[in-house]
């Protein structure tokens, strides 16, 4: 029965137009490619990487300062990572540690940490829209044109693949027009 229905479905499909039926997998979202991108082209996992480490650094410190403090509401170290996050989202949440050095690591924590975290979100984001956008036609002619300006530079070899590379876009730019589509700009 199997068999049957795969010669009925290429029977329909000769006979079809359009050609064969092909199932369209949808591209992955604009979020995505935009998330998948700025990790990729940015510092933005490094930074926040980064971020962590030195808030369980601040914390452990900020503990060891108010562990012996009398009446610290800081006792735990849970407690400690707790107050770095309550801090550095700038709720004002945050018990204050009561010991002198406990205060200065925590103001401390307070301005680095608010200054890297958003300070990584908004040169992310600025990055990301700012960046040229080039196709790949004209990073290739960019590469050229870059070759062509220190031609006395170049070895024999590197001269002979600028004409091979330069060769293949002549014949790849005139198939194009034999077939009528615009040039690359």
């Amino acid at each position: 029965m199997a068999q049957r229905s795969q010669s009925v479905l290429k029977k329909k499909r000769r006979g079809s137009r359009r050609g064969p039926v092909r199932l369209r997998v949808s591209h992955t979202p604009k979020l995505g490619r935009y998330i998948d991108s700025m990790t990729r082209q940015t510092y933005f996992v490094r930074v926040i990487f980064l971020l962590v480490v030195l808030w369980l650094l601040f914390a452990a410190g900020l503990f060891l300062a108010e562990r012996g403090a009398d009446g610290a509401s800081i006792s735990t170290y849970g407690q400690a990572l707790y107050w770095g996050v309550a801090a550095l989202s700038t709720a004002g949440i945050a018990d204050t540690p009561v010991s002198g050095v406990a205060q200065v690591i925590g103001g401390t924590w307070i301005i680095i940490g608010s200054t890297i975290f958003f300070g990584t979100i908004v040169a992310s984001i600025t990055g990301y829209f700012m960046r040229p956008v080039q196709r790949p036609a004209r990073q290739i002619v960019d590469t050229i044109e870059y070759n062509l300006e220190h031609l006395d530079d170049l070895s024999v070899d590197e001269l002979e693949l600028l004409k091979k590379t330069t060769d293949g876009l002549i014949v790849h730019m005139e198939s194009l027009k034999r077939r009528g589509k615009p040039e690359p700009a």
